[in-house]
């Protein structure tokens, strides 16, 4: 049976910020249509729990101009709006929010204070719906990256596939399998005798002749 993963939203007037909170999810696949219809699926955890949703957002969106980046711990999408305007909920539906869906406070702004928040998604590199055919049917490759034990080295990574995720310019060549770099003791002096050994030192027979004996005074 499927589970529900936890789900964030904020907006904009112009876009929808969506996370789904998934760490070291496998196979992800998310899908998004014109008519705000927008379905995920992945597998998480050591027995590979599945984890769906099916959402019907409020109005319609633009698939081209939309955005998604999966990391590690979560999936993000930047839904762009297909009219400009502030939406009365996320979902189309009237009934009661879902427990998995909750507002994200770090991105929300209330509509008359907008214009004074600074930042955004002017640096999101993420992939864009509309070059994946309206899904992520292809980042099937991506569980290789479960648990990413310390990220030995990264040597084995190659981002190239991974699309616009703002590493264009990182070179990880460096990063190992490299040249070690030269130890300083090629520059020092070799080790110089130690002085302190002690010398041999020719050794002079001792005398051979006998002592001498005083002269016995003579007889008085």
């Amino acid at each position: 049976m499927s589970r529900h993963p936890e789900v964030k939203w904020a907006q904009r007037t112009d876009k929808i910020y969506i996370t789904i909170l998934l760490p070291d999810a496998k196979n992800a696949n998310v899908k998004l249509e014109p008519e705000g219809k927008l379905t995920f699926s992945a597998t998480a955890g050591s027995q590979d729990t599945t984890f769906e949703l099916n959402m019907e957002l409020y109005d319609k969106v633009n698939v081209e101009a939309s955005k998604i980046s999966v990391g590690l711990r979560h999936i993000l999408c930047v839904v762009e709006k297909a009219e400009k305007g502030w939406w009365k909920r996320l979902l189309k539906g009237e009934g009661k929010t879902p427990l998995y869906l909750k507002v994200d406070w770090d991105k929300w702004v209330d509509e008359d204070e907008e214009d004074e928040k600074v930042g955004g998604d002017a640096d999101f590199g993420g992939m864009d719906f509309s070059g994946m055919g309206g899904g992520m049917g292809g980042m099937g490759g991506m569980g290789g990256m479960g648990g990413m034990g310390g990220m030995g080295g990264m040597g084995g990574m190659d981002f190239s596939g991974m699309g616009g995720g703002g590493l264009g310019g990182m070179d990880f060549s460096g990063m190992g399998g490299g040249d070690e770099p030269d130890s300083d003791d090629e520059d020092q002096e070799p080790p110089k005798e130690d002085s302190s050994e002690p010398k041999a030192t020719k050794t002079e027979p001792e005398d051979s002749k006998p002592e001498s004996i005083g002269e016995v005074p003579a007889n008085v």
